[in-house]
């Protein structure tokens, strides 16, 4: 499906060629003003899914002002068209955290260039979003809930607990390893080790979340757990603790 542009910019031939530009590059136009307080309203009215503002406007509303407005009433992306490349005006229109920053006079590519990398970027950051809010279900909620829900391929995938392994820290992201499967999840061992909160899951190294439950072994602090073909190593602050969680003869 094409792209529907929000068009705000007060020179009329100049808006008029900007929306000509997009037609030509296969986008649709859904709306066009030459102000700010009627973007506003157009974008409420016609959700499009990127605006193109130019940052001087007619009336008593900059570009800024309505893109901040624009992006807080309706999360679609913003890129700034303007002649105005100084620090100042630069460091205004950051604020609103645009999406694309656009120099007057521009080529199509320019548009076309910009409009998909916000478009894709756009796109990302609203899976972040979801992805968090989802992380948000995975916690054991009681002490003894049956099961866990965790995010996968835009849908929420029941786990029980008991086939959860073990969890590993990858930079940003963290991969829970059950019996049968690996999900790559974005996430903080932090925020995971706050979340798995039932008895039998503890950190035992500043990477890793094991399931008490599935140890089978342990040799040179190294732990060997059901179902998984890797060591766990016991880091040396945890080992006094993990020594506690277990009955040792």
């Amino acid at each position: 499906m094409p792209v529907n542009i929000l068009v705000t910019e007060d020179e009329g031939i100049v808006r008029k060629d900007i929306e000509r530009s997009l037609k030509k590059l296969g986008y649709n136009v859904i709306g066009s003003t030459d102000t700010g307080e009627k973007a506003i309203q157009l974008a409420a009215e016609l959700k499009p899914d990127l605006a193109l503002m130019d940052i001087m406007l007619k009336g008593e509303m900059t570009g800024i002002e309505a893109a901040a407005e624009i992006k807080n009433n309706n999360d679609i992306p913003v890129i700034f068209l303007t002649a105005y490349a100084d620090e100042s005006t630069l460091e205004k229109a950051k604020i609103t955290e645009p999406h694309g920053y656009i120099l007057k006079p521009f080529k199509e590519i320019d548009i076309h260039t910009s409009i998909e990398m916000a478009m894709h970027k756009h796109g990302k950051e609203k899976e972040l979003k979801i992805e968090a809010e989802l992380l948000r279900s995975l916690t054991l909620t009681k002490k003894d809930a049956r099961y866990i829900f965790l995010k996968h391929n835009s849908s929420l995938v029941k786990i029980n607990p008991n086939d959860l392994l073990y969890v590993e820290a990858l930079k940003d992201y963290v991969i829970i390893n059950t019996r049968d499967e690996k999900y790559t999840i974005h996430s903080t061992m932090k925020d995971l080790e706050a979340k798995l909160s039932a008895p039998q899951f503890m950190r035992v190294h500043r990477s890793y979340i094991v399931n008490l439950d599935t140890i089978i072994s342990i040799k040179n602090a190294d732990l060997n757990l059901e179902g998984g073909d890797k060591e766990i190593p016991v880091g040396g602050s945890y080992r006094d603790a993990l020594g506690s969680k277990i009955n040792l003869l």
